[in-house]
């Protein structure tokens, strides 16, 4: 199981972003392995319609109704975790979009982050320590 980062989906939308290629690629290998935390969609969502418009958002949206991608809709303990460890990291001064993604991953077991924020989650130290696609490829 791959949990997706925003970064992610953004370079796997956009044709022109510099890490396209390797994401896509990535997901096209197994695309069922995938899984989108739902703390990642309203931020998808803006970075979509800001810098793609509104047809990619509505692509996006219609792939997500249609099941396209696995969103996980997460549990209680997502949230406290996701507080313990921004606690725990503070110096990263992470925000609920990627400790919610850090906490689902280990929640679930994954056995990687579909990630580009190297800054963010090559700095942490998860259970289960998944792995970070596509850097550790």
């Amino acid at each position: 199981m791959i949990v997706a980062d925003t970064g992610a989906i953004i370079a796997l939308v956009d044709r022109d972003d510099r890490h396209h290629a390797e994401i896509a690629e990535l997901f096209e290998r197994d695309p069922t392995a995938w899984v989108i935390p739902w703390a990642i969609l309203p931020e998808v969502d803006h970075l979509i319609v800001k810098y793609l418009g509104d047809a990619v958002a509505t692509s996006f949206m219609n792939d997500l109704a249609h099941g396209a991608f696995t969103v996980e809709w997460g549990e209680d303990r997502d949230l406290q975790r996701a507080a313990e460890l921004r606690a725990q990291y503070a110096a990263l001064e992470l925000g609920l979009v990627d400790s919610v993604v850090a906490a689902t991953a280990e929640r679930l077991r994954a056995s990687a982050i579909a990630t580009l924020d190297l800054r963010v989650f090559g700095t942490l130290s998860l259970l289960g320590r998944p792995k970070l696609y596509p850097r550790d490829l």
